[in-house]
């Protein structure tokens, strides 16, 4: 019988050491950066609160470190998994989507959201500087 065959509770700590190591020959880096990007992802979901069920799981500050981890991590995606890179960033774009609805939603709600942005001047902004929603901090703006 091959150790892979037995239930862990079967297995001696020494068989139970060679099968963990038998896996971590067969992990590679990349595997476990992909999933630790998806888990973001979707806990950052769930701290929305927008998912049925997952009301008193918002945390905003939970799902800014998710965006914020995922951005920092786009360019070594796609330097290693350039495939997924687009999947991730719709995912990526979908959360920073939700954490807006979450933060009107939680306002509406009477709960704490982000600060109201100061009146909007009636003059254009001059070229090459941001606009009012960009300057606010509430714009996501690709590769910054």
């Amino acid at each position: 019988m091959a150790t892979e065959d037995l239930n862990p509770e079967q297995m001696s700590e020494e068989q139970l050491r060679a099968a963990y190591e038998a896996e971590i020959k067969r992990i590679r880096v990349e595997q476990v950066l992909l999933e630790n990007v998806v888990t973001l992802i979707n806990l950052g979901m769930r701290r929305t609160g927008l998912m049925q069920g997952t009301e008193d799981e918002r945390d905003p500050e939970q799902v800014t470190v998710a965006v914020d981890s995922v951005r920092a991590l786009l360019p070594l995606i796609e330097r290693i998994a350039p495939e997924q890179l687009q999947p991730i960033r719709e995912a990526l774009s979908q959360l920073q989507l939700a954490f807006v609805q979450s933060s009107t939603q939680g306002s509406v709600a009477g709960a704490p959201a982000t600060p109201a942005a100061p009146e909007a001047e009636d003059t254009p902004p001059k070229p090459g500087e941001p606009g009012p929603a960009q300057s606010s901090g509430r714009l996501w703006v690709p590769g910054q």
